[in-house]
């Protein structure tokens, strides 16, 4: 019997994303290293019109697994309506997309 032995998944994971998250259009440049860099994104705000942020201040980033899919995690600043929101960025790199999930104003857009 194996009891484990090389058997093992490959990690402990992340869990799954808690809050709400929005759909967003993101605007990034990939290194030739294969880092990836937020430049610009767009969202529906309640007015279903969309606002486009460029002012991005990225904080961190984190490679992640949410429910074992593979993510890279964003810590940033966005300038939103003449504020700065704090704010995770996930990319989502098996499906290629992107959502935002607020830290300071969960209602904010």
């Amino acid at each position: 019997m194996a009891f484990g032995i090389g058997v093992n998944g490959p990690g402990a994971d992340a869990g799954s994303v808690r809050g709400t998250q929005k759909k967003i259009a993101c605007e990034c440049w990939f290194t030739s290293t294969g880092r990836v860099m937020p430049l610009m994104l767009k969202l529906r705000d309640e007015e279903g019109e969309i606002q486009t942020v460029r002012d991005i201040t990225v904080h961190s980033q984190e490679k992640k697994k949410y429910a074992g899919i593979p993510s890279i995690e964003y810590d940033c600043t966005l300038a939103l309506h003449g504020k700065k929101i704090r704010v995770w960025l996930i990319y989502y790199q098996s499906e290629n997309r992107w959502v935002l999930k607020f830290r300071d104003y969960p209602d904010f857009v």
